[in-house]
């Protein structure tokens, strides 16, 4: 049964299925995590006191002005109050499209993506889908997005690094995509939460909402920061008027953060130098497993380095097909992958036969060590 106005959200249907019953969970999309002890470590002395003194009642809805300053202290031109801390990033994407977006508007959205980014839009307005192009590294091509455009639009939707491919467009079709949203007063919505965890640091685009005063910038702790069990997430805009709507959406969700974890994400925040530092170095660890394992199957992957991310859209190659494949895989072995059938868009189409793989967690060569020994087993 699905819920009203929404299908079913895939990947968390998938996931409750196997994110912890799979032994080894190939397709997280976040960074490895560290215990309460090992964050609490990274703390001042006087924070660590402010953790043990945390007084456990309710907080701001806007989040706590400390994590807030923290928060914008990671932007250039984004101020405490140009801020709405959620309870991680699913909520903040609900919230945002709700107060943008009515039911005369028109939207785009940039697919392959997060479900949400579609399915909240589609509940609300009209929706067009801008395909990536995955026979140019998934490459977005403006013209496209600008061929979707109508006399309605009100809203473009943008995830990058992307989800699931890690794509990052070049610097100049972003500016062009600025502009664009610019000449026709569109609000531009940026899902942000991979940044900061480039295979390249010069791939780097900026935040969009500090380049633009209709950009709406998603970030969260879950993905670059590896910290997802702390859900916290927010939206920079510095449309204060926005802010202040959404604040009034979010008294009927989850009202305020938890305490604990907002302390904990501002601790984290001001540590992120170490923390991004030892998240990069994993990934690049696992992108060199990666590419020895998937040399010793030249048949059945087209393997090439996302430009961002912890997460790839891998092709599978396999006459079997990309479903059975992740199917049998994690039934008899325990490693977990995401089918492509997990990102079926409403919007257009996406490949088939690709599967998401993560690489950002700790335990890459035991998973992929079990991998490969199925695979070959298989002959």
């Amino acid at each position: 049964m699905e819920l009203a106005s929404f299908r079913n959200f895939a990947l968390e249907v998938y996931f409750s299925k196997w994110e912890f019953a799979a032994k080894y969970h190939l397709t997280a999309s976040d960074a490895q995590s560290m215990t309460l002890s090992d964050l609490l470590a990274l703390a001042s002395p006087e924070d660590r006191a402010r953790f043990d003194a945390l007084h456990l009642g309710y907080t701001e809805t806007f989040g706590s002005r400390p994590l807030r300053e923290t928060i914008a202290g990671t932007y250039d031109h984004i101020a405490a109050d140009d801020l709405l801390c959620f309870a991680g990033a699913e909520e903040g994407i609900y919230v945002a499209m709700r107060v943008l977006l009515r039911p005369e508007d028109h939207a785009i959205v940039i697919t392959p993506n997060y479900q949400a980014a579609e399915t909240i839009p589609l509940s609300i307005c009209a929706v067009t889908g801008v395909a990536l192009d995955a026979d140019a590294g998934w490459a977005l091509d403006i013209d496209k997005v600008r061929a979707a455009l109508r006399p309605n639009t009100r809203l473009i939707s943008i995830c990058f690094p992307n989800n699931p491919t890690g794509a990052i467009p070049s610097r100049a079709t972003f500016d062009a995509l600025v502009e664009l949203c610019r000449a026709h007063g569109l609000w531009l919505f940026s899902d942000e939460v991979y940044r900061l965890i480039e295979r390249d640091p010069a791939l780097r685009l900026p935040q969009v909402a500090d380049v633009y005063d209709r950009g709406v910038s998603l970030n969260v702790m879950s993905k670059s920061y590896g910290l997802p069990g702390l859900r916290i997430g927010w939206l920079a805009c510095r449309d204060r008027g926005v802010l202040a709507a959404a604040e009034r959406y979010k008294h009927y969700l989850s009202i305020c953060n938890a305490g604990p974890s907002e302390l904990l994400a501002e601790i984290a925040l001001k540590a992120r130098d170490t923390i991004l530092a030892r998240n990069r170095a994993l990934v690049r660890s696992n992108l060199a497993l990666l590419d020895d394992f998937f040399a010793g199957f030249p048949d059945l992957f087209d393997w090439r380095h996302p430009d961002s991310s912890c997460v790839a859209f891998i092709r599978y190659r396999g006459a079997d097909g990309v479903e059975a494949f992740c199917e049998r895989l994690v039934a008899e072995t325990g490693v977990l992958l995401l089918p492509a059938s997990i990102y079926r868009s409403e919007l257009g189409p996406v490949p088939a036969d690709h599967f998401r793989i993560g690489f950002g967690r700790s335990n890459m060569a035991d998973a992929l060590a079990v991998f490969g020994d199925w695979l070959r087993a298989r002959g």
